[in-house]
């Protein structure tokens, strides 16, 4: 992992959404990497949460700022001065998008601006990772993957937002962060479902089966035919500190796209993720209660096609859908067998063993040399 440490260690790393999910992960990988971690968001998401659970705020500067407040982000950054930025902060809830139309279109798309806007005044050099989305894709159901020129759009508010925050990304990049002059070198970053240790949201997968077993009720599942493509959460995190390397080395991949999901044969639908994970947890029942659903839009299939990060950055997925379900299920069983104060540590440790599986398939990124 010597090109993630070279570049990390002793840097001051902006993190936007640092609270959530994918946030607080990638705030624990930047921090064991020796970096300064700065982290702004405007809430804790859910109760509980892996930022809570894993006493975050012992390890990373934390500040509360809503990026729709373009003054204080724009403070915030000024005097951050940092080194990277990462964006992931998003109302990330296709449903919650139904009942929250213009927070989600706020948060997801002017906040993406907001972001853009205050790194146009910082007076430094920076690289900047902007987490879209799969759903940024204008989703026709084919059985193929979306690459990263196809057509952008989307049928609820959610993928909206994320198409809308798409083109304010290209808008600034082609009006301000030009590649022979920019101070800012910018990477655009999709990916799909994720799941992993310390995900608590409401209407997720996997949260909603933890949540349910551990007071031994039968999960209720809305759609267990949809297929989706599985990956752990350290999968995305692994591209997106790989570009912000390449970014932090050359100017040739600035303003680029890229895919970051499972292989193909991750592809599996919700009902067979369902299954997999129960047979890490005693008495798991749920049920199929997709007749009962309103009509609200969900896809039912989509994937991705990340060639060009495997061509460009020599990016890769490391797990298989079994050691994805098992890390996964390992994560929450410690959580409820063991007390909190351990679960920094033990994130730790799943990182660690992640490093150490990309390492057995020679994935280049995790290569001591």
């Amino acid at each position: 992992m010597k090109l993630l440490k070279d570049t990390f260690k002793d840097k001051t790393v902006l993190i936007t959404g640092h609270t959530g999910f994918k946030g607080s992960w990638l705030s624990i990988w930047l921090h064991s990497l020796g970096a300064k971690v700065i982290g702004c968001s405007s809430d804790i998401p859910s109760e509980p949460s892996n930022f809570i659970v894993s006493k975050l705020e012992n390890f990373i500067e934390d500040i509360r700022l809503d990026i729709r407040d373009i003054n204080s982000l724009k403070d915030c950054i000024r005097i951050a001065k940092p080194d990277f930025v990462f964006h992931l902060a998003a109302q990330s809830l296709v449903r919650t998008s139904y009942t929250n139309p213009l927070d989600t279109l706020g948060i997801n798309a002017i906040g993406t601006a907001n972001v853009l806007e205050s790194l146009r005044e910082l007076e430094k050099e920076s690289i900047a990772i902007m987490i879209t989305s799969d759903k940024a894709y204008d989703n026709v159901e084919w059985s193929w993957g979306y690459r990263e020129t196809d057509k952008l759009g989307g049928k609820d508010p959610y993928s909206a937002s994320k198409g809308m925050a798409e083109l304010a990304i290209r808008s600034y990049i082609e009006s301000y962060f030009q590649k022979e002059e920019t101070n800012v070198r910018i990477g655009i970053a999709r990916a799909g479902n994720v799941i992993g240790g310390g995900d608590w949201a409401k209407d997720r997968i996997i949260p909603d089966c933890i949540r349910a077993w551990s007071e031994g009720k039968t999960v209720e599942i809305r759609n267990p035919v949809a297929t989706r493509p599985w990956q752990h959460v350290l999968e995305p995190l692994s591209g997106y500190l790989l570009l912000a390397c390449n970014l932090a080395l050359s100017v040739k991949n600035h303003g680029e796209p890229y895919n970051f999901g499972p292989s193909s044969k991750n592809n599996y639908s919700v009902g067979q993720l369902i299954n997999e994970i129960k047979k890490s947890w005693n008495k798991a029942n749920w049920k199929d209660v997709s007749e009962n659903e309103g009509q609200l839009y969900e896809a039912g299939l989509l994937k991705l096609n990340c060639d060009k990060a495997l061509f460009d950055l020599n990016w890769q997925p490391t797990l298989n859908f079994k050691e994805t379900v098992n890390m996964t299920a390992d994560w929450y069983k410690h959580h409820f067998q063991d007390n909190e104060s351990s679960m920094y540590e033990f994130s730790i440790s799943q990182i660690e063993d992640y490093v150490r599986i990309a390492q057995s398939k020679d994935i280049s990124w995790s290569k001591d040399d």
